[in-house]
């Protein structure tokens, strides 16, 4: 037996950490965590073989300063020696990231994970025989699903979460001479009392509209305490408490059934603000993570130890704490990444409660992806899903497509009479306004809502009222700003003191306000009935007294609408009531029709998934649900200028990056270029962009596109 000492890390004050500490190490933890979905040999199996190619004088030579060394490719050719193609495929990627498998004969060296084996077989690594001295690869059963192509696709990719957030808790807890631990929070028992603690005054309920709520309330807790985990839909009429509602569900069966983790997942950043507070309120901030573009916080290289000699990037990345409040973009991103950054919380979605909040707003060109990938959680994964929305969308076909052996059971079956006792408005059209008539109409009200489908629309109908009362919303004002307005609203709205707002659609969507009339610009069918919810939400008017008012803007919709614009105006001519369940089923079932199978997959990744040799490169180089990415830029303004100052002084932690969230918003590209042309913005050492010019943001309508020729591009 040798006696060479072979090293993984040296720390900053001389300890070593063997090769063989560090497998052993990294392999009790990702057996732990792969544990979850029943998949504890092949976790231990992965944590052993993945740093195997360390083995070598020349890595040795690597942790003082030599070269770069190829370490995975050792582990994952050893692994398909014993016929473990998966476990391969998960060590090959754990640094630069899951490779696309390519084919046997890809040439030595090639960035495929064939050309990586490749690589080994034909003698192209030094030799790293040594590993055999101090350790033997275990036997490790493969899960019988994972046989199949693409759920062993997804599985590769749960090992690999594992893999990586194992490698990198072991290094970190090695670096710093300390184990590591997770931020603290509360136990579920904990977290179930509080949430007792916070709806016990709605008991008994004062009124039949909130009757109604507590009912459902206590329907959703019974649910959860009786339900396996599973696929269920949760349709509540808009009003009726759901936000609150799903998390009790989801709090009764993680008690019920020991589940891990609340994953709380929405459209827009601008619904999260509103609903990570409201569980913050409920939870204590230290069992609530909000996790979006807006709150991301600055990231190395995928490197074990860069990663986490800084703590705040910990729970982010893992989502290792009780309620993770994040978008859709980041949740099924993250599902169809291959980089260990944004795969390594996936492992934590297992035997956890996905809450999809809004489930019909998933987006059209991605919802057969979308809708497979929650399939094979709860298939395999002891998930359970809740599609959670006032409008529930047609997804019944493809979900029995993809699960036909899981039932979908709605929590809360409601009677028609239950739900029409939810009914607040009437609607009327019309027809075609231009910017000037419909600000005109708005100027003749005391108190209104008027929503519309662009940045552009909404500046420009606002810039055209007079008088006090009148504001503008968009994603264009930082989180805080339209927080700020928002409270100045709802207090205006209580004081019956004149009140006209125009905004975006991010007010329609889980925002609480409540108005005597809605001016909504001609949208799908759930967007209207989105912006209803706004119309005498509390139901202290009668239905025929508060109108929302369906109207075509002057200009016309963007082809990013057209579906679903031609579907709502279909049932608008053709349902007498547009805001039955009928109505609503009939637009879901036409907009899917309407644009067919091939739009609900538009990039063809299932069926790119179901013919290529595991293209997890090209598939996360495929998936983006908002095509154009953003940038956060921080505003200095009121608090986020000493927030600011913190950044260029090198203060880097979780906290101050979740608080310059609340002063961030996301520029196109194209916007951002136009800013950086005229020096209005700054880069910092770690990344972050602020706006140098504060002139360029207005109190009354946020951040300016056009800071120099006005012909910048509004969405």
């Amino acid at each position: 037996m040798s006696t060479y000492k072979y090293l993984a890390h040296i720390a900053e004050d001389g300890r070593e950490q063997t090769v063989c500490n560090h497998l052993e190490g990294t392999a009790s933890l990702c057996s732990s965590y792969a544990a979850a979905f029943d998949a504890e040999e092949q976790g231990k199996l992965a944590g052993l073989a993945h740093d195997i190619g360390k083995y070598t004088r020349a890595f040795q030579c690597r942790l003082h300063g030599g070269p770069k060394v190829d370490h995975a490719s050792a582990g994952a050719f050893e692994c398909l020696k014993i016929q473990q193609p998966l476990a391969a495929f998960a060590i090959s990627g754990h640094h630069g990231g899951l490779p696309d498998g390519g084919g046997r004969g890809d040439s030595a060296g090639t960035g495929t994970f064939w050309g990586r084996i490749n690589r080994v077989s034909q003698g192209n690594l030094e030799d790293y025989r040594a590993w055999q001295n101090e350790l033997s690869l275990p036997r490790a059963n493969l899960p019988v699903f994972a046989g199949k192509k693409l759920e062993g696709m997804f599985f590769i990719r749960m090992l690999f979460s594992c893999l990586v957030d194992a490698d990198y808790t072991d290094t970190a807890a090695f670096m710093d001479s300390h184990p590591d631990t997770p931020v603290p929070s509360s136990s579920t028992e904990e977290l179930w009392r509080r949430l007792q603690s916070y709806i016990s005054g709605w008991f008994p309920p004062k009124g039949a509209l909130n009757a109604q709520r507590c009912a459902i309330l206590e329907t959703c807790i019974q649910a959860g305490t009786a339900s396996e985990p599973g696929l269920f839909t949760l349709t509540v009429p808009t009003g009726g408490g759901k936000t609150v509602a799903s998390l009790a569900f989801a709090l009764a069966q993680a008690k019920a059934r020991r589940m891990k983790h609340i994953i709380y997942v929405v459209p827009y950043t601008s619904i999260i603000e509103q609903t990570a507070q409201t569980f913050r309120e409920i939870l204590g901030n230290e069992n609530v993570l909000e996790f979006h573009s807006g709150v991301q916080f600055a990231q190395q290289a995928d490197d074990a130890s860069s990663l986490e000699t800084a703590p705040l990037t910990r729970s982010a990345e893992t989502w290792d704490v009780p309620v993770v409040v994040t978008t859709a973009v980041q949740f099924f991103e993250s599902l169809f990444a291959c980089q260990p950054s944004k795969c390594r919380k996936l492992h934590n979605l297992a035997q956890s409660i996905l809450i999809f909040d809004e489930a019909q707003m998933l987006p059209l060109p991605y919802l057969r992806p979308c809708v497979w990938a929650i399939a094979q959680l709860v298939k395999h994964y002891h998930a359970s899903a809740v599609l959670c929305t006032a409008t529930q969308p047609a997804l019944g076909p493809i979900f029995r497509e993809f699960a036909p052996e899981i039932p979908i059971r709605e929590i809360c079956p409601m009677a028609e009479d239950r739900w029409e006792s939810f009914r607040r408005v009437s609607f009327q059209r019309a027809g075609t306004l231009s910017w000037v008539d419909l600000a005109a109409r708005l100027q003749q009200q005391e108190q209104v809502l008027c929503i519309v489908n662009t940045r552009r629309a909404a500046r420009e109908v606002f810039q055209q009222l007079s008088g006090p009362g009148n504001f503008h919303l968009s994603t264009l004002m930082y989180p805080a700003h339209r927080r700020r307005i928002l409270e100045e609203i709802r207090q205006r709205l209580r004081g019956r003191l004149p009140c006209r707002v125009v905004s975006t659609s991010l007010i329609e969507a889980g925002v609480d306000v409540d108005f005597p009339a809605v001016y909504r610009e001609l949208a799908g069918l759930d967007s209207i009935l989105q912006a209803a919810g706004r119309c005498n939400r509390e139901g202290k008017r009668p239905p025929e007294d508060s109108i929302v008012t369906i109207f075509q803007g002057e200009e016309p919709p963007l082809q990013l609408f057209a579906a679903s614009i031609g579907a709502g105006k279909l049932v608008l001519d053709h349902c007498p009531d547009i805001a039955s369940r009928e109505a609503v089923h009939t637009y879901f079932s036409t907009l899917l029709d309407l644009k067919g199978v091939d739009a609900q997959d538009a990039h063809h990744i299932l069926p790119l998934m179901e013919s290529d040799f595991f293209p997890f490169r090209t598939v996360a180089e495929l998936f983006h649900l908002i095509d154009s990415p953003t940038t956060t830029v921080y505003v200095p303004l009121d608090e986020g200028a000493e927030l600011v100052e913190l950044l260029r002084s090198g203060q880097y932690s979780r906290t101050l990056y979740r608080r310059l969230g609340q002063y961030g918003v996301s520029v196109y590209p194209q916007h951002l270029v136009a800013l950086e042309r005229t020096g209005a913005l700054e880069h910092l050492a770690d990344g972050s962009v602020v706006l140098r010019d504060v002139e360029l943001y207005a109190q009354t309508t946020g951040l300016t596109l056009e800071p120099s020729s006005g012909n910048a591009l509004f969405l």
